[in-house]
């Protein structure tokens, strides 16, 4: 079982930059297989694929967020951080962080087997 809890999200205007972190924890957690990743659900929409990020540094974006968005880990590889730049309102939504054990890199909800209750970002024009 792996626990995740996300923090970072706000209200900021169009142009400003916010980092999204997620700490994911467990026990007997094994950081080096955990694939993690980031999806957002806007208010009346279905949920979609932000960034994902695979154990040794590979990652993977949406088109709507290349060259704006960095998904990184920490050295210990239990968290996961989203620098949100240019923020956009089209950007609003609440952001979920997503983990599951795997070698690959996930960009398919379905993929994940673990949630975090999720941040919201709000970008105002």
């Amino acid at each position: 079982q792996v626990h995740l809890v996300e923090s970072g999200g706000e209200l900021v205007q169009a142009g400003d930059s916010l980092r999204l972190s997620c700490v994911a924890s467990g026990r007997a957690l094994n950081p080096y297989t955990l694939a993690m990743g980031w999806f957002r659900q806007a208010s009346g929409k279905e949920r979609e694929f932000v960034a994902a990020s695979r154990w040794n540094g590979r990652t993977s974006y949406a088109d709507s967020v290349k060259g704006r968005f960095t998904i990184s880990r920490d050295n210990n590889k239990t968290a996961v951080y989203l620098q949100m730049n240019s923020l956009k309102p089209v950007d609003t939504a609440k952001y979920y962080c997503a983990a599951t054990y795997g070698t690959g890199l996930f960009i398919d909800e379905y993929d994940y087997d673990y949630w975090g209750q999720g941040t919201q970002v709000a970008v105002s024009s």
